[in-house]
Order: C-alpha cells, then structure tokens, then sequence
C-alpha cells in the first residue's frame, strides 16, 4: 500500500477543537495528508475565549519532532503557536535544514489572549522566518512583522515586502481584518505576486488562519507550488468558513471537512 503523503504541524492544542492541533488535523485529513503533531501547549479555551495555557517543556518539543522525523517522511512542516523564544529555539534546532516550513506566526487569539511572549517576537523573525518558505500573518501580525500600519492591498503589499527582508521565500498576508464585502489574501514571492478575493460571510471565524496556513501546507506536501498551494488553499478555507459550527454561545469555528 502507498503510504500517504505526511504534513506535520507544530503548534499549541485547541480543546475547543476549532484552532491550533486540532483544525490543523481536520484539514490534513480533508485533503489528504497524514498528520502528524508537535504539541507546544496545552490551552483550556472555547470560541469565546482562553481561559489557561501550559507550555510544553521544551525538551518535549524537540523530543516529539524528533519521534515524528524517526519514522515519518515528512513533506512540509507548519508552525503555529510557539509560545515562547525557548520554544522557537528548540524547534529551529531539530527540524530538518532546508525543509519546506509554513510559519503561521501566532501572536495573539481572536479572542485577545496573547499567545507569543513579547520578548519572543524578535526570535521568531530572525529564527523562523529566515528559513520559512512561507510566512503567513494576518493583518495586525503583520503590523508587528513589518512595523507599518496597514490598510489597504497596497500596505499589505509593502508589508509583505518589508516582511520579505527577514528572508522568508514568499510572504502571504490574510486580509480579513480589513473592511469590505470581500477578502484579499495577498502572497508575494520571488517574482511572483498574488490577489485573491472572496466573499466577507457574516460572522467572525474561530481557528480560520489556523485552517488556511494547514491548507497550504498540506498541498505543498502533495506537492504543488507555493502560489499554486495558496489558489487552493483559498479555496479549501471559503468553504470551511462558510460551513462554520457554530457553538452554543453562538460563536463561529472554521470547519475544515472537506465536503
């Protein structure tokens, strides 16, 4: 039997089950790929908030990224919510040289809750995005990263140039914290750039930039080019938002099923 193709996601636990380890798995298995985890924290939170985090040791992380490289191919790698520059240390040191890496640089949750130490900002952008094939902020990380405000397609086209310095390969900023009645994710590369719109659905999403930087992931391990990734990886995440579950306080969670 051919095995599948393998994804791995390293990134905080969800117990709401609609962000971090968990939407990253669904959307894995959705399109096809064996999912295989690290796990940096464990979080107590619903889509209405975060009640409590532990960090996993960091000795645990490494130790899991290297049980998973054991036995794994392992074809695109993503991160999500590290934490701490510890963390970020430890991952950097035991991931493969030269791997496919989609960094989703996890600052803060929906919700408010920070999720990245402060002081650990400058390591994931010297660290991290230095050999990240792809670095995928929404509006206010990229305000971070880039150091600019950001308002329009044009400031998201030069905070992606600006985040490009730090020397990830492309660049790809989710726009929907901007107004309008559609949404503009923005990849920039290499020599390539990239507009892609969709509708604005009525609700706001719990775990939707989880979902789309897994999407990514995932087609770059089956194989496909980073902007040919992203085409579908909108795609795949129009769906998963439109299709949102909703929980018993009303509150949306992306649903990367698939169908």
């Amino acid at each position: 039997m051919t095995p599948l193709p393998c994804a791995c996601t390293i990134a905080g636990s969800d117990s709401g089950g609609g962000a971090g380890i968990q939407a990253d798995l669904r959307t894995f298995s959705a399109i096809g790929v064996w999912g295989t985890t690290v796990i940096t924290a464990i979080t107590a939170q619903n889509p209405r908030g975060v009640l409590g985090v532990t960090l996993v040791p960091e000795e645990m992380v490494a130790l899991q990224l290297d049980a998973v490289l054991d036995d794994f191919d392992i074809r695109a790698f993503k991160t999500g919510m590290l934490g701490t520059a510890g963390i970020i240390r430890a991952v950097d040191r035991h991931l493969p040289p030269r791997c496919p890496l989609v960094v989703d640089p996890v600052m803060v949750a929906t919700s408010g809750s920070r999720l990245l130490d402060p002081g650990a900002e400058q390591e994931l952008m010297v660290t991290l995005l230095s050999r990240a094939t792809a670095v995928t902020p929404n509006i206010p990380e990229a305000v971070v990263l880039s150091g600019m405000s950001i308002s329009s397609t044009s400031d998201m086209r030069e905070a992606a140039l600006r985040i490009m310095e730090f020397g990830p390969e492309y660049v790809i900023i989710k726009g929907g914290h901007l107004e309008g009645a559609e949404v503009t994710d923005l990849l920039v590369g290499p020599s390539s750039e990239l507009c892609l719109t969709s509708p604005r659905y009525p609700h706001q999403v719990h775990g939707s930039g989880c979902c789309f930087s897994a999407a990514i992931t995932a087609y770059m391990a089956l194989g496909y080019t980073v902007p040919d990734s992203f085409r579908k990886a909108k795609e795949f995440i129009d769906v998963a938002i439109r299709d949102a579950v909703v929980s018993r306080s009303g509150r949306y969670s992306v649903n990367p099923s698939g169908v």
